[in-house]
């Protein structure tokens, strides 16, 4: 006897609208993402943060394009997190992401008008449907706060990624700090304690007072 499997065939999952979604099976893998540009167009970059199924994160991708739009840049980020499911197995994905234009796009809401997000929404919707089970859903930017931050690092010349693999660990912001020191008998003291780590670089601003 053929036990029925819990997701359908690859190539039967279609793209539909958040008004009235399927429901979705165990096993599924979540993905954030984001595009930015900084101009529109501009410099560009794209982010994913991928988890499993337990929330854990487990990828996280983030890379500066070219001179782009910032949809151009939503719908790298989309095909990345897309690209990574299929590649390593993955298969049942939600996307959330704060491109409601993009969203909407996928889930056959809106027509794709421009020219330069037809070919990205085709590959988009090819590579959807090779998974079992596929949604996409439009989060409030304050919900999609890790990615938006990991394609601002990007943007910043902080590429990041990571293969998927157990207890991947995120990347964060270089923390910045000010610290008052004093310098005596040719030594800068910290007037407080700065707790850092070994082999951590320091760069500062020195303030030297007039001589009286």
């Amino acid at each position: 006897m053929t036990r029925p499997s819990k997701f359908p065939p690859p190539g039967s999952t279609r793209l539909f609208s958040d008004s009235h979604p399927p429901a979705p099976p165990s096993g599924v893998h979540l993905a954030n993402i984001d595009g930015a540009s900084r101009g529109n167009p501009g410099p560009a970059s794209y982010a994913v943060v991928l988890r499993d199924p337990a929330g854990k994160i487990i990828l996280e991708l983030a890379k500066k394009l070219g001179r782009e739009t910032n949809n151009v840049a939503e719908y790298y980020a989309l095909l990345a997190a897309l690209d990574a499911a299929v590649a390593h197995g993955i298969t049942a994905l939600r996307i959330r992401s704060d491109s409601e234009l993009l969203v909407r796009q996928m889930q056959g809401r809106y027509k794709v008008k421009s020219d330069d997000l037809k070919p990205l929404h085709e590959r988009a919707s090819k590579l959807a449907r090779q998974l079992a089970y596929f949604a996409i859903e439009h989060v409030p930017r304050e919900k999609n706060r890790d990615a938006d931050a990991l394609a601002n690092l990007a943007l910043d010349g902080h590429p990041t990624s990571g293969a998927l693999s157990p207890g991947k660990t995120r990347t964060s912001k270089p923390e910045t700090r000010r610290v008052r020191a004093r310098f005596t008998r040719g030594v800068l003291v910290p007037s407080e304690p700065l707790d850092l780590p070994d082999g951590s670089e320091i760069t500062f601003d020195l303030f030297i007072p007039p001589q009286e």
